[in-house]
């Protein structure tokens, strides 16, 4: 089982969908947001929006998800985990290209370290629907 101390600070991130049901907007529909944190610290490095029920940010979200993410540390991890069955093109072609090795693993695993910001976010979400 994955844990936040089995790592260092920038030595391995997550990309994940923060929301569990879709964010509506008035003028442009429906999204889901797509994050990256860091293993170690928990962290959210950068979010994007992505249009709902699309599996993968597009080009241009990616780069911008990338380039928040390395102005933390300025520098890329070795390793990005992501669920299975998710971020398997344009993200995952991203992160090959900056020498980070994409390893798929089951949502399950990663709960220790997404489960907390996503509570949060529900938390808020329910909050402002009010």
């Amino acid at each position: 089982m994955l844990h936040p101390h089995q790592f260092r600070v920038n030595e391995a991130w997550i990309a994940f969908q923060l929301n569990d049901d879709p964010v509506q907007t008035e003028r442009d529909g429906s999204f889901d947001i797509v994050c990256l944190m860091d293993a170690a610290s928990c962290f959210i490095l950068g979010s994007a929006f992505i249009p709902f029920g699309e599996s993968d940010p597009s080009e241009l979200e990616t780069r911008r998800l990338f380039k928040a993410s390395w102005a933390h540390k300025r520098q890329f991890p070795k390793m990005l985990f992501v669920p299975k069955g998710w971020f398997q093109t344009t993200l995952r072609a991203a992160a090959e290209r900056r020498g980070i090795s994409v390893v798929s693993v089951e949502e399950s695993q990663l709960l220790v370290f997404i489960g907390e910001a996503r509570q949060g976010f529900k938390e808020y979400s329910k909050g402002r629907s009010r």
